[in-house]
């Protein structure tokens, strides 16, 4: 694990998107998956001046590691996110990009396996612990990319988000460790304690990032306050 500590939230995304734009620019085709949120909305600003018009990252197709449908809409939360921050501005071609969806989930490992598998992820971490769609109390170890429905028990669920019976899909811990390169990027105070908590604490499903501990290629992209409790 590589941990490295920015002065503040531009300087952190600025080197989130250089570690990115170093493996877009290698020879041959290069898989990424990329996270929606607020945390990379800097990063995605930022690469967007550099991909757009470009033939150079032509080779680089994306995936998203996880999904929650919407009724009536197309996409989901997080494709439409992903489009939204850097998918269209970039102008990227819609051949590159390879959705994840309630009805792919099951051959999504295989196809990433068959097309040379992801080369770099870029993840962010929940206030509870939680990556990708791997939540507490919800999450084991050994899962690949799967689907969950939604209980209603859960200690994350929130009425006003969501309802009971909702499914989404994400990658389990099994298909993230796979990814060559992990890129965690975590900003702000409020989850200083458990950026702590999951890179030096017990590796525990309570907690279902402290497993990240283990990939042997992840780097961690702070800012100052993120790391305040290291």
């Amino acid at each position: 694990m590589k941990i490295i500590v920015e002065s503040d939230f531009n300087s952190m995304s600025e080197t989130a998107k250089n570690i990115l734009l170093g493996h877009m620019a290698k020879a041959g085709r290069v898989n990424l998956s990329i996270t929606g949120g607020n945390t990379p909305v800097k990063v995605y600003k930022k690469m967007v001046k550099v991909v757009k018009g470009s033939s150079n990252y032509d080779n680089v197709h994306y995936y998203n590691f996880d999904e929650i449908p919407v009724e009536g809409q197309k996409e989901g939360v997080t494709m439409s996110d992903l489009r939204r921050l850097y998918l269209t501005p970039a102008g990227i071609d819609e051949k590159n990009i390879h959705p994840l969806t309630l009805e792919n989930y099951e051959t999504q490992d295989r196809s990433i396996e068959e097309a040379g598998g992801l080369d770099a992820m870029l993840i962010g971490l929940g206030k509870d612990g939680h990556f990708c769609g791997n939540m507490p109390g919800t999450t084991t170890f050994n899962t690949l990319t799967h689907k969950v429905t939604v209980t209603g028990e859960e200690s994350w669920f929130v009425p006003e988000m969501m309802e009971k019976g909702l499914e989404f899909v994400t990658m389990g811990p099994v298909s993230v460790m796979r990814v060559k390169h992990l890129v965690l990027i975590v900003n702000g105070a409020e989850k200083a304690e458990m950026v702590s908590q999951v890179l030096t604490g017990p590796i525990g499903e309570d907690r279902p990032a402290s497993i990240l501990q283990l990939h042997p290629n992840l780097t961690v992209i702070l800012d100052k306050e993120a790391a305040g409790a290291l």
